[in-house]
């Protein structure tokens, strides 16, 4: 195979020292599939001293996809959603035409020291959805299809991959997949997976064919031909993702996604002014950057 396209991740600070390596957007890509953006956070040790709460913040025109390695994260949401994200579930909410939400610590761990460690993707959603009614599903880790595959331990977490088939329903197709390999490990990708394919390596350096992804590295990956992944000794953890490539470009500003650029405009305006719902029980919010939207 030819060698792939590798994206390296660029540091991004979110507050109170928590900080977010960023895979997508980026210059050589806006999007796989239906994911234009890839946040990987953590290994990171949450104390009883440490800022790393999201305050309210909110979402147009996207999908956001939460999964943790380990951790605990509590989602509230201006629907009302009230749900503890823990290891091995998938939690999609749709913002559709407009969202509120935060992302703090639990109460329950309030003077615990634990490591939080997980990834946070945004789908984009279908041009005839990105105006619909905001929704949020919580998808246990037990609901999760979990197979043996080669050598590796696979969960389906989106879409279908070797006979398995994800409950989480998405609005366009998409594939979302844990690999986890033991030492020297292989696992063969059979082809035509999804239009797009992209694999992130987790924890350590990953053989991908001949050539190698270092760590914390996405690799995108031809769709046309079987590809092998490999593990070095000490094992390997990587994410597949991908899906049918978007139809048309996205504008992206903020927390905000519009295949229109007026429907960006207006959301921050509704933001600004507070028309955009509220979190019960929350009275902070994030302001809007001081960079405005260019329409």
């Amino acid at each position: 195979m030819t060698a792939p396209q590798m994206i390296q991740p660029h540091e991004k600070d979110l507050g109170g020292g928590f900080r977010v390596r960023r895979l997508l957007p980026a210059i050589e890509r806006q999007s796989v599939g239906p994911f234009l953006f890839f946040d990987h956070f953590g290994p990171v040790t949450v104390t009883p001293e440490s800022q790393h709460d999201v305050r309210p913040h909110p979402h147009i025109g996207l999908a956001t996809v939460t999964y943790l390695f380990s951790g605990a994260i509590m989602h509230r949401d201006s629907l009302g959603s009230l749900q503890q994200i823990e290891p091995g579930a998938i939690n999609w909410m749709t913002a559709g035409r407009g969202i509120v939400h935060s992302e703090r610590r639990p109460e329950s761990l309030a003077q615990s020291t634990y490591v939080n460690h997980g990834i946070q993707l945004w789908a984009a959603l279908p041009p005839e959805h990105e105006e619909a009614a905001p929704d949020f599903v919580h998808t246990p880790a037990d609901a999760i299809p979990q197979l043996q595959a080669g050598d590796a331990t696979v969960r389906v977490l989106i879409g279908s991959a070797w006979g398995k088939v994800s409950p989480v329903q998405s609005l366009a197709p998409a594939l979302y997949v844990d690999i986890h390999l033991p030492a020297h490990g292989q696992l063969r990708l059979p082809q035509s997976m999804a239009e797009e394919l992209g694999v992130y390596a987790v924890d350590t350096a990953l053989q991908v064919g001949e050539g190698t992804v270092p760590l914390h590295t996405f690799a995108l990956l031809p769709t046309d031909q079987e590809v092998t992944l490999t593990a070095g000794a000490e094992g390997a953890r990587c994410m597949l993702l991908g899906g049918d490539a978007l139809k048309s470009r996205r504008h992206i500003w903020w927390n905000f996604v519009s295949t229109r650029k007026e429907c960006i405009v207006q959301a921050a305006s509704d933001w600004d002014a507070q028309r955009m719902g509220s979190v019960p029980g929350e009275t902070e919010h994030i302001p809007l950057p001081e960079r405005r939207f260019k329409a």
